[in-house]
């Protein structure tokens, strides 16, 4: 089984990515979860979203506790949740961060995928230039640094799931599926 856990502030589309991504896993063949934790239920609060994927019906029913990939969708959050979001990260575990930075600071050595989703969701109108949703642009990327899923499924899966600028969301995933960096963080 592979697990997702999704980190991003309210506004940004951490449920609705991981919905898309559960989608693209299932025009694969594949059975999957996906579900929501939300704390304080405002925008720019903090959010966390799963994703479970396998080639065999998912019985378990719980929070991801030991993720395979974490999907950080604002760097922000790293400075003060940093423990939180890596906790229970398995060994060889991928990072993806939305970031403009080439080189990521950890407390502990990871493998990390970089994107600069923020940016390529606003050149693409999608959000503001204040609050840009950057769940689609996310994706693209870690369909490109995952390969668990096809960019076609994710493009796919977010027709289905977008109805406001679904091409220019398509267009956000391609854009980040070609521009990823893979890396491992410094200490």
């Amino acid at each position: 089984m592979i697990e997702i856990r999704f980190h991003g502030r309210g506004g940004q589309g951490a449920v609705v990515a991981s919905n898309i991504l559960a989608n693209a896993a299932f025009r694969e063949g594949k059975d999957v979860q996906s579900f929501p934790y939300f704390g304080v239920e405002r925008r720019g609060s903090p959010v966390t979203a799963f994703t479970r994927i396998d080639d065999k019906p998912i019985i378990i029913r719980s929070q991801i506790y030991e993720p395979d990939y974490v999907i950080v969708m604002d760097p922000s959050l790293l400075k003060n949740l940093e423990k939180e979001i890596l906790s229970g990260l398995k060994p060889n575990g991928l990072i993806l961060i939305n970031t403009r930075q080439k080189e990521i600071r950890l407390s502990t050595p990871r493998k990390l995928a970089l994107v600069n989703a923020t940016e390529i969701a606003i050149k693409h109108g999608l959000g503001s230039g204040v609050s840009p949703i950057v769940n689609t642009a996310i994706l693209g990327a870690f369909a490109k640094a995952s390969g668990i899923v096809k960019l076609e499924s994710i493009s796919q899966g977010i027709r289905d799931a977008i109805n406001i600028k679904p091409e220019n969301n398509v267009q956000a995933a391609k854009d980040s599926y070609d521009t990823v960096v893979m890396t491992a963080s410094k200490t």
